[in-house]
């Protein structure tokens, strides 16, 4: 049971860092980000193949980091200057296009096979339950670092310019803002921590594939802001480790129901996860940790 803990506790922390990556570009400067699965998998395919050739695992989520911004800019060069809807539209194509290169491109990726042996720190000399102790600090300790930097960015007055953006680019415009350039700097630093999350996933699993590129990871990560808090760095962490529990929940929850089969029980799991989402919803439309709007000073 301690295992199981502390495995679902370092995919909480994974999940947290995806949910604070979405909260910078969807809760501070507005964009929607569907393609959140697509810089998931490019941070842990980098990883993977620069320490698959040697390089040290953390030079490795350094490598993963830097592939998010490079592909995050290159998405956002091609689609920022269209609407939000048509936005959302191409970061969703966006993702499924890195699924199926990783699936096809066998000579880089290894296909659907995907890669295995991914480099896991400390393992050797820490044994399997030393090192799931020791990968969940390092998960923990990162996500606390991302937190208090989104934290600090948030209260600074680059954090309240995204947040005017957010509200009306034109007036933020019109006040002298670059919003492109905002927009540009928030999604690549968006990528680099989504892409990050991957690469310390694959290594935790010590395998990556393109079945771990799906829509529902992006969908999960929506639902744990969404319940957390959208604009506010807490409400991402809460609800990163919030839904993960509540999926993790809904699996104890299918078995207690006899005679469904093992299609059955996974419909059953994401309609109790939908049904959840709509709970939360109508009951605590701004989440549990909602966004604080700081008030303006007096004359």
């Amino acid at each position: 049971m301690l295992s199981y803990l502390i495995f679902a506790l370092t995919i909480g922390g994974i999940y947290a860092l995806l949910a604070l990556s979405l909260n910078l570009v969807w809760g501070s400067a507005g964009m929607v980000n569907l393609g959140l699965a697509g810089f998931f998998g490019v941070g842990a395919y980098a990883s993977a193949i620069a320490t698959g050739a040697g390089a040290p695992v953390v030079f490795g989520w350094g490598i993963a980091a830097l592939a998010g911004v490079a592909v995050g800019l290159l998405v956002t060069f091609a689609t920022l200057r269209l609407r939000d809807d048509y936005l959302a539209i191409v970061t969703l194509g966006f993702a499924e296009m890195v699924r199926l290169v990783a699936l096809n491109e066998r000579w880089l990726t290894s296909g659907a096979d995907g890669i295995s042996g991914i480099a896991a720190p400390m393992k050797a000399e820490l044994g399997t339950g030393g090192f799931n102790l020791f990968y969940l600090a390092v998960v923990s300790l990162i996500v606390l670092g991302v937190w208090w930097m989104l934290a600090r960015l948030d209260a600074s007055p680059y954090g309240r310019t995204l947040k005017a953006i957010r509200e009306d680019q034109e007036l933020a415009r019109f006040a002298g803002k670059p919003v492109l350039r905002f927009k540009y700097e928030a999604f690549a630093l968006s990528a680099a921590i989504a892409a990050l999350a991957g690469a310390l996933y694959a290594h935790f699993q010590s395998y990556f594939s393109p079945d771990h590129i799906q829509p529902l990871i992006t969908i999960y990560i929506f639902l744990g802001l969404t319940a957390g808090g959208v604009g506010r760095p807490a409400g991402a962490v809460a609800g990163g480790y919030a839904v993960l529990l509540f999926i993790e929940a809904t699996r104890f929850a299918a078995d207690v129901l006899p005679g469904l089969k093992a299609v059955e029980v996974a419909a059953f799991r994401e309609i109790l996860i939908g049904a959840a989402l709509l709970i939360m919803l109508h009951l605590k439309p701004q989440g549990f940790l909602p966004e604080t709007m700081p008030k303006a000073p007096k004359p």
